[in-house]
């Protein structure tokens, strides 16, 4: 696929999740929140849901937790536009309580062609709820910086952003963690 038809592709599934109804959450949303970012992205990084900035914009990772990994992201060399960015889910959780599995399941055929049509080489999680989309024994606290090879995927999960913001310790295993990526990309592309 050439880079103007995944981004085509992209824009059309967009489109869909604007208009998805297929949970509750559409109800209590202001804006869906589809992802953004380079359609030719060798990373993608995969949160657990949006937030109320990110309700309010229609985009991924631009309140605290976002300024934060864009920080980290300069710190190995990349920035937001080189990237592709999304969440598990759609539309924020009301009180940004955490994602019911209905609600994960009813998104999961959007992330699942998201990525389909990105191809990325490593899929970076953001927390626990996204790693445990992709691994669902492994624990945050065990598995953070371990790549994980997941069907035909490298995943590598990560603390959230905003629990590094919450607690130094987790801040400091993120950034950590996130100074690996390069190694882990250049292993992915080695294989």
């Amino acid at each position: 696929m050439t880079s103007s038809e995944k981004r085509a592709a992209l824009d059309e599934l967009a489109k869909q999740i604007i208009n998805c109804k297929n949970c509750g959450l559409c109800e209590t949303a202001i804006n869906a929140v589809p992802g953004e970012g380079n359609a030719d992205s060798e990373i993608v990084f995969i949160g657990e849901a949006p937030g109320a900035t990110e309700d309010q914009t229609g985009r991924p990772f631009v309140g605290r937790a976002g300024k934060l990994l864009e920080f980290m992201l300069g710190q190995i060399g990349y920035k937001r536009e080189d990237i592709w960015i999304g969440n598990i889910i759609k539309h924020r959780p009301p009180d940004n309580r955490d994602p019911m599995p209905e609600e994960i399941k009813a998104c999961q055929p959007f992330l699942t062609r998201q990525l389909e049509i990105i191809n990325p080489k490593i899929i970076v999680t953001l927390g626990r709820f996204a790693m445990n989309y992709f691994a669902l024994d492994a624990k945050i606290s065990l598995d953070h910086g371990k790549p994980l090879e997941i069907k035909s995927h490298i995943v590598y999960p990560v603390y959230h952003p905003a629990a590094g913001l919450r607690n130094p310790k987790m801040k400091l295993a993120l950034i950590e963690d996130f100074l690996e990526i390069p190694k882990i990309l250049k292993e992915a592309k080695e294989k």
